[in-house]
């Protein structure tokens, strides 16, 4: 029998009109990079359409295999838990199969989005003020998981030392802290002559106004720094190939989670609460095989480990290692291009004694 495929984003939903718009917006761009496939969107909440009305939409088209992935930055319970739930329960109803993919994660693309974003605000900031006297503030959502935390605090690494500024922070817009004002206000006391506010968002909404307005607040009460307010993600084209990444590694099986086969996910008669619900480790399988190390980065999904555990999985972790970890400058044998930052005023350079 001929499978049709079909391609299922899935969103979180919000109260915000606009956000529902972009997201929209979105799943009109991620059509038109799938030309013959068909495409639909749907929220979890707060929004429609839900879910299973873009569920239904495919089936109405003859889809009978979905590759579904969550239009999310990075995954905590919803990309985890709720979303797969849902189309679990659908698939199992109407007798579909729907493979579910990754979110976006800390992606080079992803970094490319937010790297541009930075620097549409450099571009259009009145004034020249270097590097160096400029300190960056990122925003993330905030959850009440450290690892979806931490997430935030390595996009702004990257960006921090991508750009080379004088001073990075993060931040959250809410659950946890440091909260935007009070980070702003901890900022705006190293004395840096700019500051600028970037916030790790896909979609504007509320929490992105009031990131807006924590910025605008600090600024008033400190009229000697400059406060420049970086736009969110949105559609960034690199979003966007992020997405079509993301489906297209449902189908070389990198990210696959079938959600009929997972035992996770199965609706035992009578446990269906606990479909969801937080799983023990399904690693000890392969613990100790390698590294040793095959445990440490199971980065917020759930599904992706068996596919490649055992061969290289683990190769982001201390490649470099050897010859940068150090603290030497080698010159045997290998040579690395020398770092771009190298001058800044707080690096190793200047540290040391003239």
């Amino acid at each position: 029998m001929q499978t049709k495929t079909g391609v299922m984003l899935c969103g979180h939903g919000s109260r915000d009109e606009d956000a529902v718009q972009e997201f929209a917006v979105l799943a009109k761009h991620l059509k038109s990079r799938f030309p013959d496939t068909p495409v639909e969107f749907g929220y979890l909440e707060f929004a429609t359409p839900i879910i299973r009305d873009g569920l239904d939409k495919l089936r109405a088209e003859g889809v009978d295999k979905v590759l579904a992935v969550p239009g999310m930055l990075f995954a905590a319970g919803h990309a985890k838990n709720d979303i797969p739930s849902v189309l679990n329960t659908y698939a199992v109803k109407n007798g579909l199969r729907i493979d579910y993919g990754k979110e976006l994660g800390i992606d080079p693309k992803m970094m490319r989005a937010a790297a541009d974003r930075v620097e549409e605000a450099l571009r259009d900031a009145p004034g020249d003020i270097g590097r160096h006297e400029t300190l960056l503030v990122v925003v993330g959502r905030g959850a009440s998981d450290p690892d979806a935390n931490s997430n935030v605090s390595k996009v702004t690494r990257l960006l921090w030392e991508g750009f080379g500024f004088g001073w990075a922070e993060t931040a959250y817009s809410g659950v946890t802290f440091p909260l935007v004002e009070p980070a702003l206000e901890h900022a705006a006391r190293l004395n840096y002559r700019r500051i600028i506010v970037f916030p790790y968002f896909l979609f504007t909404g509320i929490l992105v106004q009031r990131i807006y307005d924590a910025t605008d607040a600090v600024a008033k009460r400190y009229p000697g720094i400059q406060f420049i307010k970086a736009p969110y993600l949105n559609d960034h084209p690199a979003v966007i190939d992020t997405f079509v990444e993301r489906v297209e590694q449902i189908v070389t099986g990198e990210t696959a989670m079938n959600c009929q086969m997972c035992k996770f996910r199965t609706q035992i008669l009578g446990f269906e609460a606990e479909v969801g619900a937080p799983q023990e480790s399904h690693h000890h399988h392969v613990e100790g095989i390698g590294t040793g190390k095959a445990d440490d980065h199971d980065h917020d999904h759930d599904h992706d480990h068996h596919h490649h555990h055992g061969h290289g999985h683990h190769h982001d972790h201390g490649h470099d290692h050897h010859h940068h970890g150090d603290g030497h400058d080698h010159d045997h044998g290998h040579h690395h291009h020398p770092y771009p930052h190298a001058d800044h005023p707080l690096g190793p350079r200047s540290m040391k004694k003239t």
